[in-house]
């Protein structure tokens, strides 16, 4: 299987010279911070259950600010979630509380059931059969209407990746107006894993987004209970906005890759010295290596390649730039 090449989302000599402190040429604006896309970047969320992360109010408050260009929110399935109009009813409920205490810039949520991607007999990529999900076609259409040259969408993935392969398989001009940012995956030396969370789930998805998008794999987590802790809960402002928080405090999962919000924080944080991301990677998916229907290629160091493993996260900035949204009297402005 040969990787795509890399259209007008793709790195090349522009984001070399960006990263290394250098210019942009043809006009392309440098990236803010370490990855191929930034908070200027449309974005869409993709993510299963709203209850046991921060990724939804941390992108509609930045979304408000912006600090984000929240063009679309997807709720998946997936296998730690299977009922994707279970998690599209609670993501609506977090967007009418938005909405309800004032915020603004926040788009409707579109639910997308898909099953995990069936690999086919002869491995080939494109004989893979479409889910043709909902989520999917929502991918190709934004990225068809927002994406500009050297402004690619960038979808922001906190679920298996099959909605994202599945938009690929739908157009396969979309990984030249897509960029992926997933929240997914574990750190190793030299290489990084596609594995749990999240890529454990779908593994021909991952060999398809891996190899197809320019791809950035967040596998740095963090103790995402102290973005609001029980003694933060009377701070929470008075309106349904801080009323949905409070009641889905208790809920928010205790374990150490459940962060599934570091994907949003990576592309909207890019600018120091609030700079979420601190180290990356750059790395290239192995192909060479037999299928493993447990987790995707590894990527592997590759100073050319298309993939960006962010490696190092600056965990406080969660918090501080969370409460300092929450408590700015103009965020819930009318």
């Amino acid at each position: 299987m040969t990787r795509r090449p890399l259209g007008p989302v793709a790195i090349g000599a522009a984001l070399a010279a960006a990263a290394c402190g250098g210019s942009l040429d043809a006009g392309r604006d440098v990236p803010h911070g370490l990855l191929p896309v930034d908070e200027r970047n449309p974005a869409i969320l993709i993510n299963d259950q709203w209850s046991d992360n921060w990724s939804g109010e941390h992108a509609v408050l930045l979304a408000n600010s912006g600090g984000l260009k929240l063009a679309g929110i997807i709720a998946a399935a997936s296998s730690y979630w299977p009922v994707a109009s279970d998690n599209a009813a609670g993501w609506s409920r977090l967007v009418t509380a938005a909405r309800d205490s004032g915020l603004k810039h926040i788009p409707d949520v579109t639910m997308s059931p898909g099953e995990p991607l069936t690999r086919p007999a002869d491995g080939q990529i494109d004989n893979t059969p479409p889910n043709n999900s909902e989520g999917a076609k929502v991918i190709v259409d934004l990225s068809r209407r927002l994406s500009r040259p050297g402004r690619p969408v960038v979808v922001l993935a906190c679920v298996p990746l099959t909605t994202v392969a599945d938009a690929y398989l739908i157009d396969h001009s979309v990984a030249d107006r897509v960029v992926v940012v997933a929240a997914l995956g574990e750190l190793g030396s030299p290489n990084a894993a596609m594995n749990g969370p999240n890529g454990d789930l779908d593994a021909w998805s991952d060999w398809i987004v891996a190899q197809k998008f320019t791809y950035v794999q967040v596998s740095a987590y963090y103790d995402q209970t102290s973005d609001v802790a029980a003694s933060d809960v009377a701070s929470l402002p008075k309106n349904a906005f801080g009323t949905w928080m409070a009641n889905k405090q208790a809920d928010i999962y205790d374990i150490p890759n459940a962060s599934d919000q570091i994907a949003v924080l990576s592309v909207a944080l890019s600018t120091l010295p609030s700079r979420f991301v601190t180290a990356v990677q750059r790395s290239s998916p192995d192909i060479t290596v037999a299928f493993d229907s447990m987790q995707g290629p590894p990527l592997v160091p590759d100073a050319n390649g298309n993939a960006w493993v962010v490696t190092q996260i600056a965990p406080p900035l969660a918090k501080s730039r969370l409460w300092d949204m929450l408590l700015d009297p103009s965020t819930f402005s009318p």
